[in-house]
């Protein structure tokens, strides 16, 4: 059944259970990182987002940098609780998206529009986010789950390296996706009339 807009954005949640059943075509993944590229909206056009979709053995080898890198900075009881969730919840899917900030095109923009010179970083951050919400919408509604994560800037050097990642290019989020292998946890209820102003 398709789903409506809203219906994907209240399905839109962090699952954490995920296997690498294939239950969505790779050229279709792809096609969604494009389209969110080419119509989520950024400060002055300015199209400050990266990304770059990991499958199979690339997608092994992130969530790989991330134990090394954690290994050098947890105890062992933490490191043991690392490796469960990383290997149940992240390197457990199908694949990672990575989201980037190209700082060149930032400073570029802040060059050429004085006036808002030091609203860019901020707009960047902006579009950054319009970015992981739609690509995570997307996901959810094409029978995806995923999350954020933030293993930056621990990972930030061996992701370069492996993957010739321009130096501009400003590691922002991995989001893991795959088939849903469990439900996500209770959502809180919340009033959203308490957070909404309206005047008429």
């Amino acid at each position: 059944m398709e789903k409506t807009f809203w219906q994907a954005v209240a399905g839109r949640r962090s699952i954490y259970a995920l296997d690498d059943e294939k239950i969505v075509s790779e050229q279709k993944i792809e096609e969604t990182l494009q389209n969110a590229l080419r119509f989520v909206p950024s400060a002055f056009d300015s199209r400050t987002t990266r990304m770059v979709l990991l499958l199979g053995r690339h997608h092994q080898k992130l969530w790989d940098f991330v134990l090394e890198a954690l290994r050098k900075v947890t105890d062992d009881a933490q490191y043991e609780q690392s490796v469960q969730k990383v290997s149940q919840s992240f390197a457990s899917g199908y694949g990672t998206v990575l989201f980037f900030e190209d700082a060149r095109v930032v400073d570029d923009m802040a060059r050429e529009f004085t006036l808002y010179a030091d609203r860019f970083p901020v707009w960047s951050q902006h579009t950054s986010a319009m970015h992981q919400f739609t690509v995570w919408t997307a996901l959810e509604a094409e029978g995806l789950g995923a999350s954020l994560q933030h293993y930056n800037p621990l990972i930030d050097e061996a992701v370069a390296r492996e993957w010739g990642i321009p130096t501009s290019w400003k590691l922002i989020a991995q989001m893991p996706f795959g088939a849903p292998a469990g439900q996500p946890g209770e959502k809180d209820p919340d009033d959203a009339q308490k957070r909404l102003m309206v005047f008429r």
